[in-house]
């Protein structure tokens, strides 16, 4: 690990505050600052008004081609083409310690879909070891990446003409168990994020912070959404994109199609809304890159709490649907939330070819100029896109540093780019959402997590244990399979809380939880991942 600091998120703050004291001598491209007040103004950059939008699709295979539909459009831009990068001077090595001290966290990748099997949906590869994929443990640690965002994602599927919400369900599930799989493969070196502590845990010991997100909730149906979502946020997942590019139960997608191919219209739906309201509740970050306009006016005009796009980039330099139009960017950082510039070489030109590091520096510098230094972070999309010339995997992370120092951003405004921001943004939302323990209850089970079961309609059974002298409020328990609520079975010589399956269960992955409280105590939950074998 070559971060050299004690603390990550101690030192990287400190750092943080020191530099903002600090007078920056130059700003970037598109900002002036006023060196009296620290106050920044924008001017005016040129750029060329789209006439139409091109809308180009992460296709999130595990293959590394990338299918790609764009429009008959001229670039709004024309970079210039970035040498691939060389050994660092002595300059660089200056910019390099300066990286290695600041807290970086990179908001989306796909690494995920290629650990698991095809077949089986069960993990199977070991990121600890150097691999030919974008992102894995040692290019993560030479990248100086602090924290990492492992998306579940899930386009949708169909049945009879049908959304499968179950089929969508096993499969983010089958995602979400992969990540912690690999978690639990790797103690010493990975760390799950859960809560705003953590963000300083995950490497004041040289650790990987891994934070668990989903991208398209095509599992939420009207009746299972919220336990659902409560089941997903029990099983560590942080953040959640509603949508991805189809159409689904909670709202509309960039593509605004269903997952058949009619089109679709709106914005959020009434579930869908329900769902914005109870992420702010628990403390989920709304992840809004995907949604089509109407959604995410909707979704900003509803959500109480900060939002981020998780990997997404300016609209005005390159015309994609996926990426964020001017009064969108604005509207982000008026919410206090952070806008991840996104590596993926079609959504950073129209001419995808040319695209290389100072690209898409080009588009960091747009979205400084128009939402504000503190509203603007990273998110590659590493493994489920092209990547620009000199950044093709996470151990390239810091030529984005040298770049932003070489067109003169000042140290500080450097350290929030790289993670400063969305650290921020992540222990705001949390907050909302910080569980706490009961003492006078615990509910423990046999089943482990990620645990194969032959029996499709199984018995579970969890174990209820009092403090002395409390009593279990018996109305209170439930067991909750795949969003959907049941009454159990409890014995009260025995603290056994059970319940069995009526119908067989037809998906290969499945979540369970066991939930109860004390009399006027705390809710507690105990929930595990499941598959059939």
């Amino acid at each position: 690990m070559n971060k050299i600091r004690p603390c990550a998120i101690a030192s990287g703050i400190a750092l943080l505050l020191a530099l903002s004291l600090a007078a920056c001598t130059v700003a970037p491209v598109g900002v002036q600052q006023d060196m009296t007040t620290g106050q920044e103004t924008t001017r005016t950059l040129a750029a060329t008004t789209p006439a139409e939008s091109s809308v180009v699709v992460e296709t999130h295979t595990p293959s590394t081609t990338i299918a790609e539909t764009t429009a008959n459009l001229s670039p709004t831009t024309t970079p210039s083409p970035t040498p691939e990068p060389t050994a660092p001077t002595t300059t660089e090595v200056n910019v390099d310690s300066l990286h290695d001290q600041a807290l970086v966290i990179d908001t989306h990748n796909d690494t995920v879909l290629k650990i698991v099997d095809d077949n089986s949906w069960l993990p199977e590869i070991n990121l600890a070891q150097s691999t030919s994929f974008a992102v894995d443990l040692p290019k993560l640690q030479a990248g100086g990446i602090d924290i990492a965002t492992f998306a579940a994602y899930t386009k949708g599927y169909m049945s009879d003409g049908q959304q499968n919400f179950a089929r969508a369900n096993s499969r983010l599930l089958a995602l979400i168990n992969a990540v912690l799989w690999l978690v639990r493969q790797n103690p010493a070196s990975t760390l799950i994020v859960l809560e705003p502590s953590d963000l300083s845990l995950a490497s004041s010991d040289g650790q990987i912070g891994i934070i668990a997100s989903i991208e398209g909730a095509y599992s939420f149906a009207d009746d299972n959404a919220l336990e659902l979502l409560r089941q997903y946020r029990d099983l560590g997942i942080r953040m959640l994109a509603p949508v991805w590019n189809n159409a689904n139960a909670l709202g509309v997608g960039t593509m605004e199609v269903y997952r058949d191919g009619t089109r679709a219209s709106g914005g959020l739906t009434a579930t869908g809304r329900a769902v914005i309201q109870e992420m702010n509740r628990i403390g989920l970050v709304v992840d809004v890159s995907h949604m089509n306009d109407e959604t995410f006016w909707d979704t900003l005009k509803l959500t109480t709490s900060p939002v981020i796009a998780s990997h997404s980039s300016a609209y005005r330099l390159c015309a994609n649907a996926r990426n964020l139009k001017d009064d969108q960017i604005q509207a982000v950082a008026d919410n206090g939330g952070v806008i991840q510039a996104v590596f993926y070489r079609s959504f950073l030109s129209l001419d995808p070819d040319s695209v290389t590091v100072s690209t898409l520096v080009d588009h960091i510098d747009y979205l400084v100029q128009k939402a504000g230094i503190d509203h603007v972070g990273l998110g590659s999309d590493f493994d489920g896109a092209s990547m620009p010339a000199g950044l093709k995997k996470a151990s390239d992370y810091k030529v984005i540093t040298r770049e932003l120092k070489r067109r003169g951003y000042s140290d500080a405004a450097i350290v929030k780019i790289l993670g400063g921001n969305t650290a921020r943004l992540l222990s705001a939302v949390w907050q909302n959402g910080q569980s706490t323990t009961s003492s006078n209850l615990q509910i423990s089970t046999d089943l482990a997590m990620g645990a194969s079961i032959s029996d499709r309609t199984p018995q579970f059974i969890a174990k209820a244990a009092l403090a002395d002298g409390v009593e279990l409020d018996t109305e209170s328990l439930k067991v909750i399979i795949d969003g959907k609520v049941f009454q159990p079975t409890y014995d009260p010589n025995s603290g056994d809380i059970s319940y069995t399956v009526a119908s067989d269960l037809s998906e290969k992955f499945h979540v369970v939880t066991f939930m109860g409280s004390a009399t006027h105590g705390t809710m507690v939950r105990t929930t595990r991942i499941f598959y059939i074998s």
